[in-house]
């Protein structure tokens, strides 16, 4: 007879049982990337672009491109 005896393996409820342990950890791994993406980037982008409509003039930007001659709609003086 062997000295030790391996126990036997788990045979009913492992999936549920890894289930519920794969679905938490994907639950917070998402969690974790969402808020991470949200202060990371989400957040500076806002920033940036509200700071830089602060500051923007609309027709000064239109009367430039008018000059370069991009606009072909308005010919340039």
């Amino acid at each position: 007879m062997p000295a030790a005896l391996l126990p036997k393996p788990q045979m009913r409820g492992l999936l549920a049982k890894r289930m519920k342990f794969h679905l938490l950890g994907a639950f917070l791994v998402s969690t974790g990337a969402a808020t991470l993406f949200k202060f990371a980037v989400a957040e500076p982008r806002k920033r940036a672009y509200a700071e830089f409509y602060k500051h923007y003039d609309p027709m000064k930007d239109f009367e430039a491109m008018k000059a370069a001659g991009v606009l072909e709609a308005a010919p340039p003086k």
